[in-house]
């Protein structure tokens, strides 16, 4: 039987952290394909430049200065915690193996937090705000025909839908990442750390006779620019897969310069589906050749993300 000290305790820490750090490092991480990590100094960040898209001109005289449309689009930066009790009795008794697993799982889940809040914020995107007050999937977002946002807006659509029962549909994604920044932004004020609570003289090792150790990580996930995305409510096949490359192709600027989106081929596009259309995404732009050996004129065009978080 082990005696349970302070240095013993202190002991067990490098031991615990290598666990979390080894599950981090197991986690397969997708989050990054589809969204900007942007830090953050504060307890929120506003992104008033989410709207402009800077051209070049030729220098003719003077700089031509142009005020654009500010966006007070803002991100909250929230906390998160997960915490896990080692039993001072498992300690005594030397009995400290099983505990290797838990902090690896530990590890495991802060590394896929990111995905989790980047993947379902994308799955909402139906019903959640942007940058320019709609909803980041929405068939009215405005369009100004002057680059500072002056002028009769027109309205531009980032979503299809069936012409029947939609919301029957299970929804897919079509996601421009060939610019430097991508469709979503994970905002991260703190890295995700583990901490401890091992004073033998604390409330909880007098009253539950345990030690914890919490992992905590402030951040927060928000929308960039619409333009860079399509949200499909139809069947996923080859041709509403056109009709979604082409609607992400037709998007403009604020004074109608053309954006070159979705011409990036397969790295600069991505398919993101749920895992019940993976096969159907496969048939769509997976498989060169079709129907019995014609070639398939979507193979490549896109990479398949298969997310376990739609």
């Amino acid at each position: 039987m082990a005696v349970v000290t302070n240095n013993l305790i202190a002991a067990l820490r490098p031991g615990f952290s290598a666990a979390f750090e080894k599950g981090k490092a197991k986690a397969p991480g997708q989050w990054q394909q589809i969204a900007t990590l942007m830090p953050s100094a504060n307890a929120s960040t506003t992104y008033g430049w989410l709207g402009q898209f800077p051209k070049l001109r030729e220098w003719i005289g003077q700089r031509s200065v142009k005020s654009m449309q500010e966006h007070g689009y803002s991100l909250t930066n929230k906390l998160y915690e997960s915490t896990v009790g080692v039993k001072r009795t498992d300690i005594e008794d030397d009995n400290l193996g099983i505990y290797t697993p838990l902090f690896q799982e530990m590890g495991y889940a802060a590394a896929t937090h990111p995905d989790e809040l980047v993947f379902s914020l994308l799955g909402k995107g139906l019903g959640t705000l942007c940058y320019d007050g709609q909803n980041f999937f929405d068939t009215d977002h405005p369009v100004y025909p002057e680059v500072d946002g002056t002028g009769d807006a027109v309205t531009v659509s980032n979503l299809l839908d069936a012409a029947a029962s939609p919301e029957s549909k299970t929804p897919w994604y079509l996601l421009d990442v060939s610019r430097p920044l991508k469709p979503l932004i994970f905002q991260e004020r703190t890295r995700p750390e583990l901490a401890s609570q091992v004073d033998p003289r604390s409330d909880n090792v007098f009253m539950s006779d345990e030690y914890r150790y919490g992992v905590r990580y402030r951040c927060n996930v928000g929308f960039g620019f619409w333009q860079q995305g399509v949200c499909v409510r139809d069947d996923l096949t080859s041709a509403n897969f056109e009709k979604a490359l082409a609607m992400i192709q037709s998007f403009h600027t604020d004074g109608g310069r053309p954006l070159g989106l979705g011409r990036g081929g397969k790295s600069g596009t991505l398919l993101v589906v749920p895992t019940s259309l993976y096969s159907a995404a496969k048939r769509v732009v997976g498989m060169e050749l079709i129907n019995g050996g014609e070639s398939n004129p979507t193979y490549d065009e896109a990479t398949i993300i298969n997310c376990a978080w739609l």
